[in-house]
């Protein structure tokens, strides 16, 4: 498992979008008991603190412990610093494992085993991701640019899995068909920036050129922005869902 957040964790956990409740509560309804979540790959505790209103308590893991230190808490919420493919839990103790745009950095083979080893019988995993966020045609365009010309070659090759909507993502499970989801925001031109900010290609092309291109890239936007302080932002959300034999 990757660790590329590290650097950037206070601005993570204050620009990353959050997930919406109702994408949790979707989850949720397939599992039939509620005693035990495991957060995998948590970072600063965005779906863990939803996952705690539903269950008597979630186990969240991630390798960074920047990240962690800037978790949200919960009383029965334990964050652990654990790899994706080597944690401390207890074989078929877990009613549902989540990963949140993070287990295209783990090592698939050996999280799968781990996740076998950790869960009871007909628990349900649920992973998902989100794309490219959407503003207008004009914002989109430059987005678009940044991402896949200017940071090109500054991406690990794992992010393909998440520009193709985990669609190549292998998922060993009995799978469930999802319906559609959206994180669906109202940002300043301000939290625009500091989630651009956020992005780890952003960090190794910083290193190879000692420029920060964001503000250039702020400025093109702030010409479409328009008069108001606001705009609606969407990401859309990409969600495998199984159950675990």
């Amino acid at each position: 498992m990757k660790d590329n957040f590290s650097q950037q964790a206070s601005d993570y956990a204050q620009f990353r979008p959050n997930y919406p409740a109702e994408l949790v509560e979707y989850i949720v309804s397939f599992v039939k008991e509620k005693n035990l979540a495991w957060d995998c790959g948590t970072g600063n505790g965005q779906s863990a603190k939803l996952l705690a209103q539903h269950f008597k308590q979630v186990f969240a893991t991630d390798i960074s412990s920047k990240q962690l230190a800037n978790a949200r808490q919960a009383a029965n919420i334990v964050y652990a610093q654990e790899p994706a493919e080597k944690t401390s839990l207890a074989n078929h103790s877990v009613d549902l494992v989540t990963v949140a745009q993070a287990i295209h950095w783990f090592d698939f083979e050996k999280f799968y085993a781990e996740v076998n080893r950790v869960t009871k019988p007909g628990a349900v995993i649920a992973v998902w991701t989100y794309s490219l966020l959407q503003i207008s045609p004009e914002i989109d365009q430059i987005i678009n640019e940044y991402h896949f010309k200017t940071l090109e070659k500054f991406w690990d090759p794992e992010r393909k899995y998440v520009d193709d909507g985990y669609a190549g993502i292998p998922f060993p499970f009995i799978t469930i068909e999802t319906k559609p989801f959206n994180i669906e925001l109202y940002w300043t031109a301000a939290e625009l920036e500091g989630y651009l900010h956020t992005w780890s290609a952003l960090q190794k092309f910083m290193a190879a050129n000692a420029v920060n291109p964001v503000p250039g890239i702020m400025d093109k936007i702030k010409q479409h922005w328009g008069i108001s302080a606001k705009r609606k932002i969407c990401f859309p959300v990409y969600l495998k869902l199984g159950i675990i034999k």
